[in-house]
């Protein structure tokens, strides 16, 4: 398998997928963004977007689907959750939530704070969207106040790679981690003690 990644993009999750696992990869670190600063990769993924999993004849550019996939084809694992387990419908969600509902509008707030030439940036769009993630924050946060310590089936599964790289990047990339709760904020500290997100943050890193 191969993986091509940019340090700390959405790349991460299915990095670290690939690194819980103990998968055999080989990882390909570009310049953020590769559209714009590694033009030849257009030729493998014409989106221009991170993650790429090359896998056999399989190409995948969706990091929580490629988590996914990783924990169905080269499972069983405890990463993922089994329709006949009770928490099934709520991993599933986890999934998608982590990107359509945590990691999108932090596209937005970086984009316009950060990314644009400082003529095109609006706070005023940023401002709307940080609010947005803070807003939708709150469903992890819910699920945390029980005091579990992983979001389903009792144990640590590519939800919470999902989750806490969203978590992250909010923290360290688009610097609004002062919203995160104290569940939120002891939870996302948890997934970033975790050796495998340790190692799969090393790849890539800037020296």
């Amino acid at each position: 398998m191969k993986l091509y990644h940019c340090y700390d993009a959405r790349s991460l999750r299915p990095l670290w997928a690939l690194e819980e696992m103990g998968l055999d990869y080989e990882p390909v670190v570009l310049p953020f963004p590769p559209r714009v600063r590694a033009k030849d990769y257009m030729a493998e993924n014409p989106l221009g977007t991170i993650p790429l999993l090359v896998d056999g004849d399989a190409r995948m550019t969706e990091s929580s689907g490629i988590c996914f996939y990783l924990t169905q084809k080269y499972g069983p694992t405890d990463l993922a959750v089994r329709a006949d387990e009770p928490d099934y419908a709520a991993f599933v969600n986890w999934l998608f939530f982590s990107d359509a509902t945590l990691t999108f509008p932090q596209t937005l707030v970086l984009r316009y704070r950060f990314f644009e030439a400082p003529e095109r940036r609006n706070e005023q769009v940023a401002s709307d969207y940080e609010t947005w993630f803070f807003a939708r924050l709150r469903a992890v946060d819910a699920a945390l106040a029980d005091g579990r310590e992983w979001l389903c089936a009792g144990r640590f599964t590519i939800a919470d790679v999902c989750i806490g790289y969203a978590l992250h990047l909010a923290d360290s990339g688009a610097r609004i981690g002062h919203g995160l709760s104290a569940n939120v904020r002891a939870y996302l500290e948890r997934c970033r003690a975790r050796p495998a997100f340790q190692r799969a943050r090393e790849v890539g890193a800037p020296i």
